[in-house]
């Protein structure tokens, strides 16, 4: 892959994404109430195309609903302003989908707490679905965002699919999938072992934007991956062994689209209880044998510890690493390196146009 240096920019003030996500809590404020609930937790609309601005969900029936993908059911198709789903303590073990129509959805733990809601289950790429066939990887998810304008904060998805268990060959299996855009994710966890995180667009021409912040991201094989133009800010990137207790595997599996941004990490660290040299960065998945694609992964100002190999990025499926886009900048740690031809580094003027609000593309999350 060739970098080739630009003529250095006029640098603008970078907006203080993180600070001001944080700050305004996602924007997760309740919207001026349009509804109300009525008898039994149901939303009884004030419009044809309103909801209630807050819903809560408890498992103990001290809520609306009992379920998270009941309380998505309440929300009316075509929703135009912000519906918060408020989730009370506890592990609910379900599927949830957010449909394409149902924009504008906050999903908030009721707690400031990341580990005091988890939504869990265990799908695989190749478990049966009861009418025939197989979830596949997408499918697989246990919380899956088809909506744009879509949040998450304070929360755990968790796909705990026991790859040790006999009969199932295909074992991708995916904790949170994100397929709109303008997507925030503050304060979560995605925890998995092979797929774990597949931000993607709703299609190879439509453009995917998502800021994950402060979050908790855990695997072994291609634990992040997908089309999305997706920032991981401020993040622990951690490995784990595979089920088998070896070490071995790979961050980011991106499968970029032609003149789209990729996977930005930035100011984050990436570790784990795994052996030294052992898993890379990233390598370009060309889904469908696509050669068309062009995949995309930065990795800057991030601590590496020494689980990283000393040439980071490898090959898939016959597509060569170095004929995308791939790269790093001012990393630290163990499992850092000088710039080669096997590591690629931009230079100070290439760094300026790949900032968050490079990739971010006008959206500001905080809005």
């Amino acid at each position: 892959m060739a970098l080739t240096p630009r003529r250095p920019r006029r640098r603008r003030p970078a907006p203080l994404i993180g600070s001001l996500v944080l700050a305004t809590g996602l924007g997760l404020a309740a919207a001026p109430a349009s509804g109300r609930l009525g008898e039994g937790g149901r939303a009884h609309a004030a419009t044809p195309a309103a909801a209630a601005a807050t819903i809560v969900v408890a498992k103990d029936g001290s809520g609306d609903y009992t379920t998270v993908q009941a309380a998505v059911d309440a929300v009316p198709a075509n929703n135009p302003s912000a519906v918060t789903i408020s989730v009370k303590p506890g592990t609910y073990r379900e599927t949830v989908k957010i449909p394409s129509n149902k924009p504008h959805i906050r999903l908030v733990s009721s707690t400031s707490g990341r580990n005091d809601v988890t939504i869990v289950y265990n799908n695989a790429s190749g478990t049966p679905k009861p009418g025939g066939g197989t979830y596949g990887t997408s499918g697989s998810a246990t919380v899956a965002v088809e909506a744009d304008d879509f949040q998450a904060r304070n929360l755990r998805f968790v796909n705990d699919f026991d790859e040790a268990a006999g009969g199932i060959t295909d074992k991708q299996a995916v904790a949170l999938r994100t397929a709109g855009d303008r997507i925030v994710l503050d304060n979560i966890a995605a925890i998995g072992d092979q797929d774990t995180l597949l931000l993607d667009s709703a299609s190879k021409d439509k453009t995917g934007r998502v800021y994950v912040n402060n979050a908790w991201i855990q695997g072994n094989v291609d634990f992040v991956f997908g089309r999305a133009s997706a920032v991981i800010n401020k993040s622990a990137i951690r490995l784990v062994k595979r089920y088998d207790g070896s070490s071995g595997g790979c961050v980011a599996a991106p499968s970029t689209a032609a003149g789209k941004k990729g996977f930005l990490f930035i100011n984050s660290d990436v570790t784990g209880d795994v052996s030294s040299r052992s898993f890379y960065l990233g390598r370009p998945w060309h889904a469908g044998g696509d050669a068309s694609l062009d995949p995309q992964a930065i990795v800057r100002n991030t601590d590496l510890s020494a689980a990283i190999k000393t040439t980071p990025w490898t090959d898939m499926s016959g597509f060569s690493w170095k004929d995308d886009r791939f790269a790093e900048y001012k990393n630290t740690g163990a499992g850092s390196g000088a710039a080669s031809t096997d590591r690629p580094q931009l230079t100070d003027a290439q760094a300026a146009d790949y900032e968050i609000a490079d990739w971010l593309g006008g959206w500001q999350p905080s809005s």
